[in-house]
């Protein structure tokens, strides 16, 4: 029975590998559920130091994301996949292309097209269907908005290595890669776990813009420019409006700096290649965009999830470090908008961009006609 078994549980592996490529997975690598017994204490020290800033609900659910056992008992193995979505290699293409041109905006290589969480969770759901029909067992299916240690559990299952940015870095697929889950109750053979290939080299943390890495391995959101422009509510700190430049969303300037993306591959999932608007979109043209503009040009994306607000708030960051005074009159027309937060962060980048006397004629008249608190401190601060 022994080896009868283990050949059929090798014909089960081998025939969720060739289905899982058929669905446009790159990898497929298997561990157990009780494999990342280090999770637990990392995630609780990120949580006690209080790097997670906004994100409330990781340490609401810090219990259930520590492992995942703890999020479903009856889990035995945990499938991982990747799905490259990686840029050609066009220089045009170049994921920090967007930083030479300061009249463009950037927006993070993964969020250039659909919103992969639609792609994936459905080819997980049609993988895990395949996996019942042909082996039982129930099963679970996850991408990142559910409490898992995608990432440890990646590196676990033998898909990549957490570098020193944190992120999983794959010899084979480089840096851009999305990561998903399938929990089964059947035990499968585990992969093997990846071994750290950084070595000395810190290009990565090197090329942090914020500083948002206090050591190897160890990552400050509240200074990550992935989280400001995303996840952060509210006025970004003065200290990383000049840092961020023109990232309107996300920031991919670790990611690309590591040397394992020599062997990154070109995204073969034609939703997950950047449509050519959203590979240097003008910021002349963003600054006018209104809620339905805005839900129109990012239909399907995972940009339209921030707001119109949140992105406009972005987009005037990087019209005030533009040095374009052809974007003037369009910031200056956001300073009436009536969300405060987009008011605010206009007085600022109109600051940038316009005289001091400009600026002080404007400012008086509008420190008595403002209403919020929060709009009256931005321009006080910029007078």
């Amino acid at each position: 029975m022994g080896p009868q078994l283990d050949t059929k549980t090798q014909k089960l592996v081998t025939a969720l590998e060739a289905k899982a490529t058929a669905l446009g997975f790159d990898a497929l690598n298997i561990t157990a559920a009780d494999s990342i017994p280090n999770a637990k204490e990392r995630l609780n020290a990120f949580l006690e130091k209080n790097y997670h800033g906004s994100m409330g609900w990781m340490a609401e659910t810090a219990e259930r994301r520590a492992a995942p056992k703890a999020l479903w008992s009856e889990v035995n193995s945990v499938i991982m996949l990747a799905m490259n979505y990686g840029p050609d290699d066009a220089p045009e293409n170049h994921p920090l292309a967007h930083l030479s041109d300061k009249g463009a905006g950037g927006i993070s290589v993964y969020a250039r097209h659909r919103d992969y969480h639609d792609i994936i969770k459905g080819r997980l759901k049609e993988l895990a269907s395949f996996l019942i029909s042909r082996a039982g067992g129930d099963v679970k299916v996850f991408v990142d908005t559910a409490p898992v240690m995608e990432k440890p559990l990646g590196q676990a299952a033998g898909l990549g290595w957490q570098g020193k940015h944190t992120n999983l870095v794959s010899r084979e697929l480089g840096s851009w890669f999305f990561l998903g889950s399938i929990f089964t109750t059947l035990e499968l053979p585990e992969s093997g776990a990846e071994t750290d290939h950084c070595g000395s080299c810190k290009a990565c943390l090197d090329a942090c813009p914020t500083d948002a890495f206090p050591a190897p391995y160890r990552l400050d959101a509240r200074r990550c420019i992935s989280y400001l422009t995303i996840e952060h509510a509210g006025p970004i700190p003065d200290e990383f409006r000049k840092p961020i430049g023109n990232r309107i969303y996300g920031c991919d300037d670790c990611l690309a700096a590591c040397p394992w993306n020599k062997f990154a591959q070109a995204a073969s999932e034609a939703k997950l290649v950047a449509r050519e608007d959203l590979k240097s979109p003008r910021l002349a043209d963003l600054l006018r965009l209104d809620d339905p503009a805005f839900r129109k040009l990012f239909s399907g994306s995972p940009i339209k999830r921030i707001g119109r607000n949140r992105f406009l708030r972005n987009v005037l960051i990087a019209a005030g470090n533009s040095a374009k005074p052809e974007l003037v009159n369009s910031v200056e027309r956001l300073l009436d908008d009536p969300d405060e937060t987009v008011r605010g962060t206009a007085v600022w980048a109109w600051r940038q961009l316009v005289s001091t006397d400009r600026f002080k004629q404007k400012s008086h008249a509008a420190l008595l006609s403002e209403t919020s608190a929060e709009v009256r401190t931005e321009w006080q601060k910029q007078g």
